[in-house]
């Protein structure tokens, strides 16, 4: 469906209504048109079991997704907490364009997407003005230097209200050096965080999602952690101590200092 645009496509699947994004060649988002509570990749399950455990459905949620793509997510919380106010922060217009015109929202969404990248969508927003901010951006396969020091972690920070979550998407695999590195800038800023990733992953035996839930309040850390704790998964999950023990040594990205993810091959 769609000739590619710049790398993009859109296919169909074995699912009537449903559809997935490629981007370079690999698949990016997994979108039901007629079931947007349907998440087929398993890390985006992950992120929507982390959702329902910040806030259980019916609640309205105040989140920023930074990076778009399909807009799966954000369909997920709009057809689970109606009325909830969504902010995407996506600067590849033409990709949007190709989302709305193929993959169309649901009326009265309530999901606004901005052709903003994510430093300078989160720099705009006002402090205390957001529930989530849900990083799940990646360009050529990586994800982006500027969204991994603890200069953007800190404004991520300054826009969270009392209580929220930082969540991060990564990719890399053992010994996880990149990702050492990210969580030691997230932890400058948020007091506790913990990490969930695939058995296979965990112990070296391939590359995968590395995602990491932050906040200031520990109390709800913890809480969305126990929740998941209790989700069917092949997601482990990393707190407490044992995130020093298996992520820790690692030296903060700054603005001045970063690198994006590993390559896909590399990862």
């Amino acid at each position: 469906m769609g000739d590619p645009l710049g790398g993009a496509e859109i296919v169909p699947t074995e699912r009537h209504s449903a559809l997935v994004l490629r981007l370079d060649g690999q698949a990016q988002s997994y979108v039901d048109l007629d079931d947007p509570t349907f998440l087929a990749f398993d890390y985006v399950r992950r992120l929507g079991d982390v959702l329902d455990g910040f806030a259980q459905p019916g609640h309205t949620v105040r989140i920023v997704h930074v990076g778009g793509a399909g807009l799966t997510l954000p369909r997920y919380v709009a057809a689970t907490r109606p009325r909830s106010a969504q902010v995407v922060l996506e600067p590849d217009v033409a990709l949007t364009e190709m989302v709305r015109a193929e993959l169309p929202l649901p009326p009265r969404s309530g999901i606004k997407v901005r052709p903003q990248d994510g430093r300078t969508g989160v720099a705009g927003l006002r402090s205390d003005s957001v529930d989530l901010v849900l990083v799940d951006a990646f360009a050529g396969g990586r994800v982006p230097g500027d969204l991994a020091t603890a200069e953007f972690f800190a404004d991520a920070g300054r826009v969270l209200a009392p209580g929220g979550l930082l969540l991060l998407n990564l990719a890399d695999r053992a010994p996880f050096t990149w990702t050492r590195r990210v969580l030691a800038g997230v932890l400058t800023t948020f007091v506790t965080a913990s990490v969930h990733l695939e058995a296979a992953t965990r112990r070296g035996r391939r590359a995968g999602n590395v995602l990491v839930v932050a906040g200031e309040d520990a109390a709800t850390v913890d809480r969305v952690t126990a929740h998941l704790r209790t989700r069917p998964s092949d997601f482990e999950v990393v707190a407490g101590a044992q995130v020093g023990a298996t992520f820790g040594g690692g030296r903060a990205f700054t603005d001045a200092d970063t690198e994006p993810s590993p390559r896909p091959g590399e990862a």
